[in-house]
């Protein structure tokens, strides 16, 4: 007869090791490749392909600037516009360091210059001037220079005729600057008023968050608004309004689906599809080719050179220094 099995034997020793050992961890341990939201891991491979949206639940995970920029335009890469411009220290603000030690931190943490990132670029062969934030910069604060490079990025886009791509992604204003970082929000309204005159579209693209001055500005004018999803969009975060105003919020008070159903937002897109959302948008609102033959703009398009010449006009006359004698009335 075959011998069908051997009895277990399990000395009570070895439970007892077995319950006074440390205990294992339960998942890995997180870290950047670590989704938040469902504690999924990818690596930085996997990420990049996804453009950082995690596959299982889609949580976003923030992208900086020029990794926008990367998935937004064609393979070719983008022209970087006004990269030398760096913010001073106009009121020598010191509160437990320095502000100049603040911004050379930032500067070589994140290897940009300021908060703001502009180029000039193709998004699904449409070609776009781009002002893209960075919240890693400082918390994306808007300074003098942030101010400066979307006025200009506003009148680059007026004088080529191309569409304004913004993607906001800020805690607001630059307390380090004072009132100069607040002027900025006016600034940056007139910039965009001017475009508007040029009837030149903007397209913008709340990213989480979007807060304070820039959300009370241009990050609230953009002729087609879109969010990402989960995005925070408010001028005060939840916390600092319910400490204030000793109410409990709604839990997705600010998030980027309320705003939608709140009329905020045109539509709340993932940004796997964002470069193709904005590239058919771009498309249909293409103007057309001037005439080949004589080499003039057609009828139509007049009101586009005539609105280039006001902004222009415009922004040079707020520019530091300016005056207004001489502008011909």
């Amino acid at each position: 007869m075959s011998k069908v099995g051997r009895n277990i034997h399990v000395s009570v020793d070895r439970l007892r090791q077995l319950a006074h050992r440390d205990a294992r961890p339960r998942k890995i341990k997180a870290d950047a490749g670590t989704c938040p939201k469902c504690d999924s891991h990818y690596s930085a491979d996997e990420m990049r392909r996804n453009l950082r949206v995690c596959p299982a639940c889609g949580h976003h995970f923030p992208v900086t600037a020029r990794e926008r920029l990367e998935q937004l335009g064609e393979p070719g890469g983008y022209v970087e516009l006004w990269g030398d411009l760096r913010a001073a220290d106009p009121l020598q603000f010191t509160d437990l360091r320095p502000y100049t030690e603040r911004i050379a931190e930032a500067e070589k943490s994140t290897g940009m210059g300021e908060a703001i990132v502009c180029a000039e670029l193709e998004v699904r062969r449409a070609p776009a001037i781009a002002a893209v934030m960075d919240f890693t910069f400082m918390g994306g604060s808007m300074g003098a220079v942030v101010g400066e490079k979307f006025a200009r990025a506003c009148d680059y886009a007026a004088q080529k005729g191309v569409p304004l791509i913004v993607v906001a992604a800020s805690g607001g204003a630059r307390m380090q600057e004072g009132t100069l970082a607040l002027m900025q929000m006016a600034k940056t309204v007139i910039a965009l008023d001017a475009l508007a005159e040029a009837r030149v579209p903007v397209i913008v693209v709340l990213a989480h968050p979007t807060t304070g001055g820039v959300w009370a500005s241009f990050a609230s004018l953009g002729d087609i608004t879109y969010a990402e999803p989960g995005a925070l969009i408010a001028f005060s975060g939840p916390r600092v309004i319910e400490e204030t105003t000793r109410e409990v919020l709604p839990a997705d008070f600010g998030r980027a689906e309320r705003q939608l159903a709140n009329g905020q937002v045109d539509a709340v897109v993932d940004r796997r599809e964002l470069a193709e959302r904005i590239g058919r948008v771009l498309h249909i609102l293409r103007r057309p080719e001037t005439d080949g033959t004589t080499g003039t703009a057609p009828p139509g398009l007049q009101w586009a050179q005539d609105g280039a010449q006001k902004v222009k006009s415009m922004m040079d006359r707020m520019r530091p220094g300016a005056t207004d004698s001489g502008s011909g009335g």
